[in-house]
């Protein structure tokens, strides 16, 4: 089946999943979450030092970890114009495909604003900095780029869960009760996102089972997450690591197991093509590669 065939056919269960999102999602405000009260004017020229931080009730210096994963997953939200246009040229404007486009587009642009405004007002981050990598970041417009349709119903559905878990995760280690706070509404918006997503290639597979195998396939195999185009990505990556905000083994266990093997439940999918079922199988062969490199390397971190 082509691809504009298989978005047809599925349109119905896009309109049906944009109806429960809008059913569910909940309206908030990034100026109600914000302490704004604990922010002070940047003097001109002054050169920024980690002890600036505001973090928390006690004024702590900020964690290098903390602040490097908010560090990527702002720059990853900002990256917000070019992820639309890849979503309106896959799915089209038109139609529940549009309707969810531009609603995504709406929700997703409240995440750069409340992570950019509690970023300023602790000096969680050097200004100067940050502002540079982010128009840096936005300028190179590099976002990652599925194949085609069936790699991209697979790569968002991982991708939003992912983006999901590290904005959780760091939250958790924030120790700031705001931060955390904030962190979290962010997490749930990208939940919320990654079950419209995870719904929609399920439909997909049991439509045209042998592209989708292909494209999950396809979609594990080259998977990172959208960390393209940000300055020290790979330093700051392990750093995130370290910590257990994100890693290899992370991906594994909340990502590839829940949602490839248990939800779509890959190893029972049947009527495939001879090329899909050998991408099945490297397929599984990958999720349980993925595994174990991912337990060993947490395990390393561990001793050291």
């Amino acid at each position: 089946m082509d691809q504009q065939a298989l978005l047809k056919e599925i349109e119905p269960v896009a309109e049906d999943l944009l109806n429960r999102h809008l059913g569910v999602a909940k309206e908030w405000f990034p100026h109600q979450m914000v302490p704004y009260s604990r922010g002070k004017d940047y003097e001109p020229g002054r050169v920024w030092s980690s002890q600036d931080s505001d973090f928390g009730a006690d004024n702590v210096e900020m964690p290098e970890a903390v602040r490097a994963s908010l560090f990527v997953n702002l720059l990853t939200e900002d990256n917000l114009p070019y992820y639309s246009r890849d979503i309106s040229n896959l799915f089209g404007s038109d139609g529940a495909y549009g309707e969810w486009g531009r609603n995504w587009t709406a929700e997703e642009g409240r995440h750069s604003i409340v992570i950019r405004d509690y970023i300023t007002v602790t000096r969680a981050i050097d200004p100067v900095g940050l502002e540079r990598a982010r128009m840096q970041q936005v300028r190179g417009a590099q976002v990652p780029a599925p194949l085609d349709l069936f790699e991209a119903l697979a790569y968002l559905s991982m991708q939003e869960l992912a983006t999901r878990i590290a904005h959780r995760n760091t939250g958790k280690v924030i120790e700031d009760e705001v931060g955390e706070a904030i962190m979290s509404r962010v997490g749930n918006d990208e939940n919320l996102h990654y079950l419209f997503y995870r719904d929609l290639a399920t439909a997909a597979l049991a439509v045209d089972p042998s592209n989708m195998v292909i494209g999950i396939e396809r979609a594990v195999r080259t998977f990172a997450m959208p960390g393209t185009g940000i300055p020290d990505f790979e330093r700051l990556a392990r750093e995130i690591a370290r910590v257990g905000i994100y890693d290899l083994l992370i991906h594994h266990d909340q990502i590839l197991q829940p949602v490839v093997l248990r939800h779509w439940k890959i190893d029972q999918v049947t009527g495939l093509s001879s090329e899909a079922e050998k991408a099945r199988e490297a397929l599984l062969k990958r999720i349980e590669r993925i595994g174990k490199v991912g337990a060993k390397m947490a395990g390393d971190r561990a001793r050291v």
